[in-house]
């Protein structure tokens, strides 16, 4: 498989969830926040009214679950070695159920959330962070203190030391986020569009059967679906 264009040591890559091309679900998604991360292609979202201001750090991250999370390769690893790993472990594990989703508040965040707990997406989650941890270029110390700004749990910060980031394994969460922080009387407005928006394509049943590999190619810019990599265990 060949590197993204611009590919390089900035780079971040990252392992998501997101919804096969021909669900409607990705089509929902998409089109809400403005910007397709397969093709690149700006899209039409809902009318209503401040939309673009709200979905935009989503937009830059991209329709997506995080499995994951971004991460620079460490010297000497590259874009190869990082999708052998990826297929090699996509190889261990089988396709599964995804639970019903519904539109959450998450501490002023809207995001799609499962509706039960799922082990299988727990599971996912666990080994995408475990099995290409070996290939990750520790965080600066910056970053280190940007997320530490942010009041950790003793948990997260163990996480946050180990694997480099604090939302992962028993605080890891499944959720696909739709809009910045917002206030009560934002929310008052954007929860029911989005509720809305989404009613149709929620609760038909769909399958995890892929790992969306995502880069982005430089700080600042958009994150890209690069790869899917299919479920064969």
């Amino acid at each position: 498989m060949r590197p993204p264009e611009g590919f390089g040591p900035a780079s971040r890559v990252a392992l998501y969830y997101a919804p096969a091309a021909d669900d409607p679900l990705w089509r929902r998604g998409t089109a809400w926040l403005g910007r397709d991360p397969e093709t690149g292609a700006s899209l039409t979202q809902p009318e209503l009214p401040g939309l673009a201001a709200i979905t935009g750090d989503a937009r830059g991250y991209g329709f997506h679950a995080t499995l994951r999370p971004p991460m620079r390769l460490r010297a000497g690893v590259g874009w190869e070695d990082f999708c052998s790993s990826v297929a090699e472990l996509a190889a261990s594990l089988p396709p599964f159920a995804l639970p019903p989703l519904g539109v959450v508040d998450l501490s002023g965040f809207l995001a799609l959330h499962e509706a039960d707990k799922s082990p299988e997406l727990q599971a996912l989650c666990d080994a995408c962070v475990a099995w290409v941890d070996h290939l990750r270029e520790p965080p600066t110390e910056a970053e280190l203190a940007r997320r530490r700004a942010g009041r950790l749990s003793a948990a997260e910060d163990a996480n946050l030391a180990r694997w480099g980031y604090q939302y992962v394994f028993a605080t890891w969460f499944f959720h696909m986020t739709l809009t910045r922080r917002l206030s009560p009387e934002e929310l008052a407005i954007y929860r029911p569009a989005a509720e809305a928006w989404f009613a149709d394509v929620l609760a038909g049943p769909r399958e995890v059967r892929e790992i969306a590999v995502f880069v982005q190619t430089e700080p600042g810019t958009p994150f890209d679906l690069a790869a899917r990599v299919g479920l064969r265990g």
